[in-house]
């Protein structure tokens, strides 16, 4: 097996996280690579590359909507990253279990807040703990299927909507693109066809579908979209 390149980087520009990414798939070790990315950040939350160190508009503006009323209400995080979008559905009322693959990525997230009351896990989409299947009432997925390749996003989006309870919410957020355009980009943006498995299924229903241009420069096509299971 080829020896991969990245092992003691410290920082990563975008164009070597991309080659980083490609080895890695090239040799289907699809899930080895992420702890990388915060282990170059050398302990500094501020310098993971892709962090945005805010919760996302779009899920804020969901959770003002108070569509979920009940009590002990509870919400998974996939892929949490430094923790934003967790402490947000934490401050609206949610017992939040929050989880990414990387440790680095955990610890990140715990040293940054100390005193949170979110559950920060080392866990793996693919192989969760059992006692999370149908137990949430949301579920919020952020750009973690777009940078996984074939098969794997299918495996991810059914493992997500399996952490569904029943009348509970996923919101997606993800880059988007064409039906057979960006094929080979690496993160690969979804195309409609693809969200719209979780309706054709996973059974879930469509709640609401935004596609947007988001504020870069130049700007980057994304989709926002929520999801209800109802049995």
């Amino acid at each position: 097996m080829k020896e991969l390149n990245f092992l003691h980087k410290d920082t990563f520009s975008y164009e070597e996280y991309k080659q980083m990414v490609k080895e890695y798939h090239e040799q289907d070790k699809v899930l080895d690579w992420f702890d990388y990315i915060y282990q170059s950040a050398n302990g500094d939350f501020s310098k993971v590359f892709w962090a945005d160190l805010e919760a996302s508009p779009f899920l804020i503006e969901w959770l003002k909507k108070k569509i979920v009323q009940k009590s002990n209400k509870k919400a998974c995080v996939i892929g949490c990253g430094v923790g934003d979008d967790a402490e947000a559905l934490s401050d609206f009322g949610f017992e939040v279990t929050a989880f990414d693959i990387s440790q680095t990525a955990i610890e990140l997230c715990k040293n940054r807040y100390p005193n949170s009351n979110v559950k920060y896990v080392i866990a793996d989409l693919f192989n969760y703990p059992k006692e999370w299947f149908e137990s949430f009432d949301v579920v919020y997925e952020c750009n973690t299927i777009q940078v996984l390749p074939n098969e794997y996003r299918k495996k991810a989006r059914a493992s997500m909507s399996s952490l569904l309870a029943k009348n509970g919410y996923i919101l997606v957020s993800c880059r988007s693109r064409e039906e057979g355009e960006k094929e080979d980009e690496i993160p690969k943006p979804l195309s409609k066809s693809e969200l719209d498995e979780f309706i054709s299924i996973d059974k879930l229903e469509e709640q609401s579908f935004l596609a947007y241009d988001d504020k870069q420069t130049p700007s980057v096509p994304h989709y926002f979209a929520v999801y209800k299971k109802n049995i």
